[in-house]
């Protein structure tokens, strides 16, 4: 067999491959967190949150609103020096993070079992 055919055959069945995969995978919510920062903030995205009294007067000093927070747990950093994991009932977290008005915050959240508690947002000291 020369080697045009066996390149053909390779291409072949790496393609219906990957049409398979995209078959079985596609609709599904498929992701892939590893590591210690992307699955925490994973556990953090699934779950509702709730601001205190605080961080609402702190949103409405900075003139920001809720997208901000989302935008921040969802791209943001996990500082863990800063941050209590196996504090107990909830750990608690500092997360770092850009918001579309070029701003960095600081968020302080207690991550429980069934919701987030955000006791805090403020500016991130550069």
């Amino acid at each position: 067999m020369r080697l045009l055919h066996r390149v053909g055959y390779y291409l072949g069945g790496f393609s219906l491959g990957l049409i398979i995969l995209a078959f079985f995978f596609s609709g599904k919510k498929t992701s892939c967190a590893y590591f210690p920062e992307a699955r925490v903030l994973k556990n953090i995205n699934l779950k509702p949150y709730t601001l205190s009294r605080k961080a609402q007067e702190s949103l409405t000093q900075l003139q920001l609103d809720t997208v901000a927070i989302n935008q921040v747990l969802q791209k943001g950093d996990i500082d863990f020096d800063e941050s209590q994991p196996r504090k107990e009932p909830c750990g608690e977290y500092a997360v770092y993070g850009d918001t579309q008005k070029e701003l960095k915050l600081k968020i302080v959240l207690e991550n429980c079992e069934e919701k987030v508690f955000i006791k805090e947002v403020s500016k991130a000291k550069e």
